[in-house]
């Protein structure tokens, strides 16, 4: 069964470790998230889980308010929305509807708050594999956009869509 759970320092070598892995870097190439650093930090704007299978750590997301994010990475959102960072960790996992579990799992939490409307997220143009997999999982396309440099596709999970599965 798959839990989540706050991450914390005690992550971090993990962490770095899946950072390195080559299916994690074709994800997002160009990202640094600085663990050491964040880890510890808990502002009210984002979570950083670890997920576990068994009580032990397969991958990590991120969910964060986009509107009060502090590097603005979304540009000008309403509020209201979320935005999700998700991926496993050892390429042994993958296939094995682990992320499918981590993702409703991702969703039950932000929908829990009555006034998020919409979760975001923003694969890579290029990842075709991801883009089938949000939309498997209900998420509609919404728009190409450039991110720093990164060109990606901005899906969208609704609430009502929510609501309505």
């Amino acid at each position: 069964m798959i839990q989540l759970r706050a991450a914390t320092i005690a992550d971090l070598q993990i962490l770095e470790h899946w950072d390195k892995q080559q299916h994690i870097i074709d994800c997002d190439p160009t990202d640094d998230w600085n663990w050491a650093y964040e880890l510890p930090r808990t502002p009210e704007w984002r979570e950083q889980l670890v997920a576990e299978l068994d009580g032990s750590p397969i991958g990590f997301i991120q969910i964060i308010d986009p509107h009060q994010e502090e590097t603005h990475y979304w540009q000008n959102v309403p509020p209201n929305l979320r935005a999700i960072d998700i991926w496993i960790g050892e390429k042994t996992d993958l296939n094995k509807g682990y992320g499918t579990a981590m993702m409703r799992l991702a969703l039950e939490r932000c929908f829990a708050d009555s006034k998020v409307t919409s979760v975001l997220i923003d694969p890579l143009e290029a990842n075709i594999k991801a883009h089938r997999f949000y939309e498997r999982l209900g998420f509609e396309f919404v728009e190409k956009r450039d991110f720093y440099g990164s060109d990606c596709f901005v899906y969208q999970f609704t609430r009502v869509k929510w609501e309505s599965t």
